[in-house]
């Protein structure tokens, strides 16, 4: 059945603004289109920028409360309507209904965690009488914003990177301008919606849509924002980083994210949190289980374990309430997929199940014996592809584990202590996972990582600390009144 086709609007200082010029959206499933989005220009996006700063320098005292109130209708706004936004996340993009549903739970927690932190963006004493001749001094620091936030979000979670953006940028009082992925731009769309709804004053968000080749020089560059955060790749972070020149810059480009498995494990719990932090978003996942690494006596019990909980992974329909796997953002990512593991497989990998593709779907995919300078075991796959590894012991697995030029999340499974707190110490990324798969993430807490991985964290308080700058007031005393 045919579908009506949405017009949309972007969301441009607070106004919703349609363009004769659009791009479509299409449903990765069965290529339907879906919607058509106003491509927007270079002019319009500098105007977006203008508009932000003259919102923001136009707001000299913002207080907290107020700031708190915006972002809980937000949330209220989302809450009331979680379904529309889990349909909208699940028709543009790759998740299935139930993954979609998870994040917009999330984002609503993300949003109100943000109003939280809003009331803790304190400051603290000074003592200034540590410095010999300061005794006549006394002081403190508080934290103020900084000014026009550039945020560039990718197509994997849509709807909750948006909003561990734009939810700290609204707490701590900036202005913020969005420019999403493309090829999913309507959920952020709708967070707008919830922030127009909230009351949020005009030009504090903007949500412009089009081409980031051209777009994102003009919001990087423009000298008004004072900050770029950025989730996406490698490559366009690179070239962001150089663009941007002396401002902040806050990245999350994805990882390789290694798992170890002690013989002292739960397998049944190993097996069951892999195959999950694997295949859960098709593998379309920063923090997803790449390479596992499993102690040599139980190895073989490892793969059997999960290669058959893998078969039992339904891949379809992905508004079907069952299904667990849908299809990747398109064909071209799913042949990518494609064209890696048959690559591996000529250099001797053995497919223990897996390897197929149809049209965007790409089928879970279990590897051993790759070959360790492949590219399926160097690079970041993002698609449902799992590489396991045999291991002699804890030292083996934490040195393959660091021989990637990613670092953002690891996991452990183990019972002893002092092998978790081995990994803890000795792996080089930026979180570590014991008794946990990598793909394990609360919105509270610091998010980054090290390495290729990125700059900076993410996670609403330490989004928010990024920024805000601290300004140190000092009271020199008169001697005489003392």
């Amino acid at each position: 059945m045919q579908l009506k086709v949405r017009e949309e609007k972007m969301f441009f200082a607070g106004e919703w603004v349609g363009k004769d010029e659009t791009f479509n959206v299409y449903d990765p499933q069965d290529n339907q289109l879906i919607a058509k989005v106003p491509s927007a220009n270079k002019s319009e996006m500098k105007k977006a920028v203008e508009k932000a700063h003259e919102a923001f320098e136009r707001k000299e005292s913002w207080p907290v409360h107020e700031r708190m109130s915006i972002l809980n209708r937000a949330a209220d706004y989302m809450e009331m309507h979680k379904e529309k936004y889990a349909s909208t996340i699940a028709s543009e993009g790759s998740k299935t209904i139930n993954e979609a549903r998870s994040e917009v739970k999330r984002a609503i927690q993300t949003i109100r965690i943000s109003a939280e932190e809003a009331r803790r963006i304190n400051g603290e004493t000074i003592n200034f009488d540590q410095n010999e001749g300061s005794e006549n001094r006394i002081g403190y620091y508080y934290r103020f914003p900084i000014g026009v936030i550039a945020a560039i979000t990718p197509f994997n979670d849509p709807l909750n990177l948006v909003a561990h953006k734009v939810g700290p940028a609204i707490a701590s009082g900036n202005a913020i301008v969005v420019k999403p992925a493309s090829v999913t731009p309507l959920s952020a769309l709708l967070l707008a919606e919830a922030f127009m709804y909230a009351g949020l004053p005009e030009g504090f968000l903007s949500v412009i849509t089009g081409s980031g080749r051209e777009l994102g020089e003009i919001l990087v560059t423009h000298p008004a924002v004072k900050m770029v955060s950025f989730t996406g790749g490698g490559e366009a972070g690179e070239k962001i980083a150089h663009q941007a020149g002396l401002k902040k810059v806050s990245m999350e480009l994805g990882s390789n994210s290694p798992v170890i498995v002690m013989d002292d494990a739960c397998l049944s719990d190993a097996v069951q949190s892999c195959v999950s932090g694997a295949f859960s978003a098709v593998g379309q996942n920063c923090i997803g289980v790449q390479r596992i690494y499993v102690e040599e006596d139980i190895y073989s019990e490892f793969v059997w374990g999960f290669v058959e909980r893998t078969a039992d992974l339904n891949v379809g329909d992905k508004m079907g309430e069952l299904t667990d796997i849908g299809p990747m953002i398109n064909e071209t990512e799913a042949t990518r997929v494609e064209e890696w593991v048959n690559e591996a497989v000529i250099r001797g990998a053995k497919l223990q199940i897996g390897g197929k593709r149809e049209g965007a779907f790409y089928y879970p995919t279990v590897l051993t014996d790759v070959p360790e300078d492949a590219r399926i075991a160097k690079e970041e796959i993002f698609g449902p592809v799992v590489l396991i590894y045999p291991v002699k012991n804890i030292w083996e697995a934490v040195e393959k584990s660091n021989n990637v030029d990613y670092g953002l999340h690891a996991g452990i499974f183990t019972s002893d202590i002092e092998k978790a707190f081995y990994t803890i110490k000795k792996l080089n990324v930026g979180g570590v996972m014991v008794n946990d798969s990598s793909d394990y993430r609360i919105d509270a807490m610091p998010f980054g990582g090290v390495k290729g991985s990125g700059l900076g964290r993410e996670g609403v308080r330490s989004s928010i600390e990024s920024m805000t700058e601290p300004k140190v007031v000092s009271f020199r005393l008169n001697e005489r009144l003392l």
